[in-house]
């Protein structure tokens, strides 16, 4: 019974005419060669989204560290202790720290705080061009795969065409294994690009929360370094608003009973 299983199975296989590798077969090198491409482009797309993933979340973990107890310590200094070794919160605080030695150095005469912040300005955009690194590939992705997948359609209804043209027989048997390989491609373009769209879309969002918390943690630290610790942000709980006392219940009677008497003509 098993041999039977077997026998009809491979008989069905080597039915199958109009598969994906008998499709690439006919097509030849140029099928081949854009299936190849599509599939390193779709490889390459995927392995971007879930390293920058990992990465955004790697910071926005490191946020919430910040928010919770960053700002209790009474230095600067004594806050960057406490941050991971690679943290982009920590590398604002040290390039801050930094750029505040280096002012008493300057021979010109510059703004301690134009200096402060051009400095917080520089790290800052370094770590936002570091989050956006790969991104360009996945737009680059998903402009360019549907039109690759559309060279290969291209193709494809070409040789059938031309077979169609040296056969004299414009019969189904001789037109469906291009044509079905020409959709193939088509098909394969769009199963890259969407996915490289909504990645793309998907990080520059997250990218662009997190350059908003890093763009106020570097004012906070830039206010700290100007007025040398006297500001900070407030890091207390905020309190929920008070609730009104409940009236007494004969009170609560009694008015009623008044605005009932009003009432009466």
């Amino acid at each position: 019974m098993i041999i039977n299983i077997l026998a009809a199975g491979g008989t069905a296989a080597a039915e199958n005419q109009f598969g994906l590798t008998q499709a690439l077969k006919e097509g030849g090198i140029i099928s081949q060669s854009v299936f190849t491409i599509l599939v390193v482009m779709s490889v390459v797309s995927f392995y971007i989204l879930f390293s920058k993933l990992f990465e955004q979340q790697k910071i926005i973990n490191q946020a919430k560290r910040v928010r919770s107890n960053f700002w209790n310590s009474t230095s600067l200094r004594e806050g960057s202790a406490k941050l991971e070794k690679n943290s982009a919160y920590k590398q604002l605080v040290d390039d801050g720290l930094a750029a505040q030695e280096q002012h008493s150095k300057l021979t010109d005469p510059v703004e301690a705080h134009d200096w402060l912040h051009g400095s917080l300005a520089r790290s800052e955009a370094a770590i936002n061009s570091k989050l956006g690194g790969g991104l360009a590939f996945l737009a680059t992705v998903g402009a360019t795969s549907p039109f690759i997948g559309l060279f290969g359609t291209v193709v494809g209804i070409y040789r059938a065409l031309i077979k169609i043209g040296a056969s004299g027989d414009p019969s189904i048997d001789k037109v469906a294994g291009p044509v079905g390989e020409a959709l193939i491609m088509t098909a394969l373009g769009l199963v890259v690009a969407v996915p490289a769209v909504l990645a793309y879309n998907w990080l520059q969002r997250r990218n662009k929360s997190i350059a908003e918390d890093l763009s106020a943690f570097s004012n906070d630290v830039l206010g700290f370094l100007a007025s040398n610790g006297a500001v900070r942000p407030s890091i207390g709980a905020t309190t929920a608003p008070a609730k009104a006392p409940a009236k007494p219940v004969g009170a609560t009677t009694t008015a009623g009973q008044a605005g009932g008497v009003q009432t009466r003509p």
